[in-house]
C-alpha cells in the first residue's frame, strides 16, 4: 500500500467549527488517493507545504480584447464582437501580442482568493500597476497558528555566485533539519504571541514575535495584461524568452493563478506563449 504526506490542504479554504472558529489542521495522510485524514499536533499548530489558490469572481475572455482593440476602426460597431466567436479572430490577438499592443487586454479582471506564506506575499507587493490587493489583518483579528514547512522536493542548497546560481536537491539530513528547526521556531513563536495576548497586549503588538512563515490570506484582482507580466516574472517556462529566477513558493501561487486564466482566456492563452511569454 502507497501512502504520501501532504501537507495540508489545498484549493479549499479551512473548514470551520462551532462559533465559526477554524478547525486547525497539521499533516494529512493520503492512502491509494482516499480523503486525507487529518492529524492533529499536540500545540495545535498547522504546517502547510502548499498553497491555496482560488479564482472567487471574473469578467474576462478573449471577446474583451477584440471589442477593446476593434473601437479604434469601427468605433461604436465593436461592440459587435461579443456576439461573435472569438475563434474567428484569433489571428488579431496574436498580432496584439507579438507586437505588444497591450491595453486591449486589460479590459477584463479576474480576482482570487490566495492564501500562503507572508514571505510570498512581500514579493506580491512588488506587483502594483493593474493589481489590487486586501490582506488579513493581524491588527483585527487573532492570527492562526498555520505555518510553512517546505516538503521534499523544494530544492534546499543554492549553488554559485548572485546573478549566477541553481538551486539543487539537498540531503535527507538537511530536510530534516530544515524540517525539525522551522516547526520548533514556530511553536515558540506562536506561544510567545499567545502569552502577550493573554496579558492582554494589543494585537498589533502582539503579533511582532511572527515569523513570515506563517500563513496569511488575501484577495488579489488583476487584468490579463498585469497577470501576464506576473507570470513573465514569476515562473519559469520553457516557452519564455526571457529566463526568470523566482522563489518556488510564489512560483506555485503563478501556477495555480496561469490554470485559472487559461481557461477564461484561451486564445490570448495561447498567444502569450506563442510569443514568448512576454507581456504585451
Amino acid at each position: 500500500m502507497s501512502e504520501k504526506i501532504v501537507g495540508g490542504f489545498s484549493g479549499v479554504r479551512p473548514r470551520t467549527g462551532p462559533a465559526g472558529r477554524p478547525v486547525r489542521w497539521a499533516r494529512t495522510t493520503e492512502v491509494m488517493g482516499r480523503t486525507p485524514t487529518p492529524v492533529t499536533t499536540p500545540e495545535s499548530l498547522t504546517f502547510r507545504s502548499d498553497v491555496t489558490v482560488e479564482l472567487v469572481k471574473s469578467s474576462a475572455s478573449d471577446a474583451d480584447v477584440l471589442f477593446a482593440a476593434r473601437v479604434s476602426t469601427a468605433g461604436e460597431q465593436s461592440l459587435d464582437e461579443l456576439k461573435k466567436d472569438p475563434e474567428r479572430s484569433k489571428g488579431l490577438i496574436n498580432y496584439l501580442m507579438r507586437d505588444r499592443h497591450g491595453s486591449p487586454f486589460e479590459h477584463n479582471s479576474m480576482t482570487f482568493f490566495i492564501s500562503a506564506p507572508i514571505f510570498v506575499f512581500r514579493e506580491f507587493m512588488r506587483h502594483r500597476v493593474g493589481w489590487s490587493y486586501n490582506e488579513e489583518s493581524g491588527r483585527y483579528r487573532e492570527l492562526q497558528p498555520v505555518f510553512y514547512v517546505p516538503d521534499t522536493a523544494r530544492k534546499l542548497v543554492q549553488q554559485g555566485r548572485p546573478g549566477k546560481y541553481v538551486f539543487v536537491e539537498g540531503t535527507p539530513e538537511q530536510h530534516a533539519a530544515v524540517s525539525g528547526t522551522l516547526e520548533e521556531s514556530y511553536r515558540q513563536a506562536y506561544a510567545s504571541y499567545r502569552k502577550l495576548l493573554d496579558e492582554g497586549v494589543a494585537r498589533e503588538v502582539a503579533r511582532s514575535v511572527l515569523p513570515v512563515g506563517l500563513y496569511s490570506s488575501m484577495y488579489a484582482t488583476c487584468n490579463a495584461r498585469s497577470l501576464m507580466h506576473f507570470l513573465g516574472l514569476r515562473t519559469q517556462h520553457e516557452l519564455a524568452k526571457v529566463p526568470s529566477f523566482p522563489q518556488r513558493e510564489i512560483e506555485m501561487v503563478g501556477e495555480k493563478m496561469e490554470a485559472q486564466w487559461a481557461k477564461l482566456m484561451p486564445l490570448t492563452y495561447a498567444a502569450y506563449n506563442a510569443n514568448g511569454r512576454v507581456a504585451p
